[in-house]
């Protein structure tokens, strides 16, 4: 029986919900529009909903002044009304909780948001704020009416980066969770961005792309960038499409080009010499997002205002007027975030302080350039090697794209599209390939919502499904036996315990090898990822993992695992076995030989079974 699909993306900056009904046949799911408040006592509807949860003083507003359609004792301000009060007050503002949910050096289930809030300021988790963010559009569909009939027969697709990590995806299942969802599948955003183009464009498709095409999602949100390619292939005559790279972890994004135009504005106020402290600042960088999207929305519009709550009692009389100019605001994201460089210049490593305070670990390099550059040299060596290369790289110093999709909503300034075209076609041109075209008809705002709704409907065997399985391999850290030496670590070799490509609902048992796992004391287990190493199978053992810069190390989990009375510090022999769940995390089992012990872990923050 075909069911209701809810299509979810939790976005960084914002929102957004898509249905797609058992009646929708061929025809596009449905954007539902959000209720939320937009000033205090007032509710709106809006496609979209600022991902900003504000948390008032005591008193603060007038009773009911929070209250929604679904909720009249509402305690916090989630969505636009949020957003604009974090302008004047960003001490109470949650802004980018989802960059902190993927940020493995701090606890992302603690409470630490707002960041460095003042003590008298409640605090929430990274999990917590994503909890509240999908609460609300649960409560919005079921508020509208838009899936109908019963709530349990509903599948629900909610989008995470491509480049979450498994940790970072079990975090988000645990926000949905706490959401009230308990039936979610996770879709990677770029692919859900390809499957948005795949439902507009329909049968149409085959005639845009071609086996041997090679498309490059570019997705650019509130807090990431996300590469991913998607190589065209024939197989028995039919044309199928499958996911065969995505790149690294990259924080960078909208609230680094918010953080830049502030910069910008601030420099013209501190010329006229009107000089800001941090608070103001703060508030600063968050107006000039306001006046960055506003600018994005109206061709027309040359300049948009911005206003600084001043300091002191006499606030009204002290508010900083400043502006963002169309002209800046180009400049400032063209030069700082699209240079035109050769494809061999990286990312560039700037040499940091020695004491650093604690945050978002953001790329030292805003250049999405250059780390489009980086990803697509890296993943030419890593292809090269593989068996089965559906895309040619011989000869080549890069993987050539032969087209490209748009994802977010900074690429409504035209302008940006066309210079990271020129760009990769200067690439392309230098090194002997033909320009890559762009895919029409994207919806870089609501895409990404569309397209989740668009696969649960294809997984109930419709339409054209993308390959890929996971993103990545992963690895346990196996530590090696050796004689002590003073100074001296024992190297941590990597068992490959899920390879690159693994399929959701697969489970795979690591050939037998003498493991002993550590029970009844406090111990350390630690994992590492690739999405560069695509030849390693389930039971390869690589050497010096941690000096190997084709790995990248996860949050460890640090744990005493449970053991049975007398057995406390034993070395229990065990065999592993990894499961790609159907909701696209990874979960790993170390059983005992013999035996009945059974300890399961999610690659998450925490242990999750007993012995």
């Amino acid at each position: 029986m075909m069911r209701h699909v809810i299509g979810m993306d939790l976005g960084t900056t914002n929102g957004a919900l898509a249905v797609r009904s058992p009646e929708a046949a061929d025809g596009e799911g449905r954007v539902v529009a959000i209720p939320q408040l937009t000033a205090v006592g007032t509710v709106a509807a809006r496609p979209l909903l600022p991902s900003f949860l504000y948390l008032p003083a005591k008193g603060e507003f007038p009773p009911g002044g929070l209250a929604l359609p679904w909720d009249g004792e509402e305690r916090e301000a989630v969505g636009e009304l949020a957003r604009r009060q974090g302008v004047g007050t960003p001490t109470r503002l949650v802004a980018s909780a989802k960059s902190w949910l993927c940020h493995a050096g701090v606890d992302r289930t603690g409470p630490l948001l707002p960041w460095q809030a003042p003590p008298d300021v409640e605090r929430v988790s990274p999990v917590a704020a994503s909890a509240r963010y999908l609460r609300h559009l649960v409560s919005a569909a079921r508020h509208g009416g838009d899936v109908g009939g019963n709530w349990d027969e509903v599948e629900v697709v909610l989008t995470v980066p491509a480049s979450f990590d498994a940790a970072a995806r079990e975090l988000t299942l645990q926000a949905a969770r706490e959401a009230g969802l308990e039936r979610v599948t996770l879709l990677e955003e770029p692919q859900a961005a390809l499957y948005a183009w795949l439902e507009r464009t329909g049968d149409g498709f085959r005639k845009v792309l071609r086996p041997g095409d090679t498309v490059l999602v570019v997705d650019v949100g509130g807090g990431t960038t996300d590469f991913s390619l998607m190589a065209a292939t024939d197989r028995e005559g039919v044309l199928e499409l499958t996911r065969i790279a995505v790149g690294d972890h990259i924080l960078l994004g909208g609230d680094n080009m918010d953080l830049a135009l502030a910069h910008e504005v601030q420099r013209g106020l501190t010329a006229a010499g009107r000089k800001l402290d941090a608070w103001q600042f703060t508030s600063l960088t968050h107006g000039a997002r306001e006046a960055k999207e506003r600018l994005f929305a109206e061709a027309g519009l040359d300049r948009a205002p911005i206003a600084i709550p001043g300091r002191g009692s006499a606030l009204m009389g002290a508010t900083v007027k400043a502006e963002l100019t169309r002209e800046q605001l180009e400049r400032t994201l063209i030069e700082g975030f699209f240079p035109a460089v050769p494809v061999d210049e990286g990312p560039q490593t700037a040499r940091r302080s020695g004491l650093t305070q604690v945050g978002l670990p953001y790329a030292q390099d805003a250049g999405i350039t250059r780390h489009l550059a980086s990803f697509l040299t890296r993943q030419r060596r890593a292809l090269e090697g593989a068996a089965d290369t559906p895309v040619r790289v011989e000869g080549r110093r890069f993987v050539h794209p032969t087209a490209v999709l748009f994802n977010g909503g900074v690429f409504r300034a035209g302008v940006l599209k066309a210079r990271l075209l020129e760009v990769l076609n200067g690439w392309l041109e230098a090194d002997g390939g033909a320009p890559a075209k762009e895919l029409e008809g994207a919806d870089l705002d609501l895409a990404v919502a569309r397209g989740a709704a668009y696969y649960g409907w294809v997984r109930q065997g419709n339409g054209i499904r993308i390959r890929g399985g996971t993103a990545r391999a992963y690895y346990v850290g196996v530590e090696s036996p050796m004689p002590a030496v003073p100074g001296y670590e024992p190297p941590v070799k990597a068992l490959c315990v899920a390879p690159f490509g693994m399929e959701e609902g697969t489970r795979a048992d690591v050939p037998p090898q003498a493991f002993a796992l550590v029970v009844g004391e406090p111990t350390q287990f630690r994992f590492f990822a690739s999405s560069v190493r695509r030849e390693d199978r389930v039971g390869d053992l690589i050497e010096d993992a941690a000096g190997d810069e084709t790995f990248e190390e996860l949050a460890p989990i640090e744990t005493r695992l449970p053991a049975e009375p007398g057995r406390e510090g034993q070395l229990v022999p065990v065999h592993l076995r990894a499961a790609v769940t159907e909701v696209g995390t990874l979960e790993l089992e170390c059983l005992e030989d013999g035996g009945a012990g059974r300890w399961r872990f999610e690659l998450n923050v925490r242990l999750k079974g007993d012995a």
